[in-house]
């Protein structure tokens, strides 16, 4: 008898998981957003990642998107790929010269400034002023150790059938680890429990990138 225990055949392997990220190839502008984010020691948004977020603007015909997180821009040009031409996207991180960057990359792919409101300010300070059911997508890829504010005020953003999108919710394997209690550990299982608890939405949790959670509002 075979004495090692049964393989989960439905796990991915690292094969399968190097192909999910490479399988659709960044644009131009967007692989040099991450080159950047990536020289000044950031972690941007997988290739694997900017392909879904480019694919759930597209299937809900976003217009207007709102992120958490500008980071050099690559999230934004992601949504853009998959925005129609009269989509506008709001983009809010403390760190201006983040949006400088991300203003760059924006601007040589081609997106007029009229499309796009990168706002330098807190989010939590900057999301309250911003109008409630106005927006088709939220993304969150800020302070992880706001995330559950994050959360709460994107219920009020999204319109119905508006999704939330959260990112790094595996947060390097330790999410899933009942004996790791670090700070941003905690807040993320926090923020996922929240939209568990919920009753506004219907959510899947996706293993690509660092991790995204996908939500609709009902």
């Amino acid at each position: 008898m075979n004495s090692n225990p049964a393989r989960n055949v439905d796990a991915p392997t690292t094969e399968s998981w190097a192909l999910t990220e490479d399988w659709v190839a960044p644009s131009d502008a967007l692989r040099q957003a991450r080159e950047e984010a990536f020289m000044a020691g950031h972690v941007p948004i997988s290739t694997g990642v900017s392909a879904i977020l480019t694919v759930l603007a597209a299937t809900t015909g976003a217009k207007a998107v709102v992120e958490v997180g500008t980071l050099m821009g690559a999230s934004a040009l992601a949504f853009f790929d998959g925005m129609g031409k009269d989509g506008i996207l709001t983009s809010i991180d403390a760190d201006a010269e983040h949006q400088l960057a991300a203003r760059r990359f924006l601007t040589a792919a081609g997106h007029p400034s009229s499309r796009f409101r990168l706002i330098a300010g807190t989010p939590l300070e900057v999301l309250p002023k911003l109008r409630d059911g106005a927006y088709d997508i939220v993304f969150i890829n800020g302070d992880k150790l706001e995330y559950v504010e994050y959360v709460a005020g994107a219920l009020r953003l999204l319109r119905h059938g508006g999704l939330l999108i959260v990112h790094d919710v595996l947060w390097n394997n330790t999410v899933a680890d009942p004996s790791a209690e670090g700070d941003e550990t905690i807040i993320i299982r926090e923020a996922l429990e929240a939209v568990t608890q919920s009753e506004s939405y219907t959510q899947s949790l996706l293993p690509v990138g660092n991790g995204l959670l996908v939500a609709v509002k009902h």
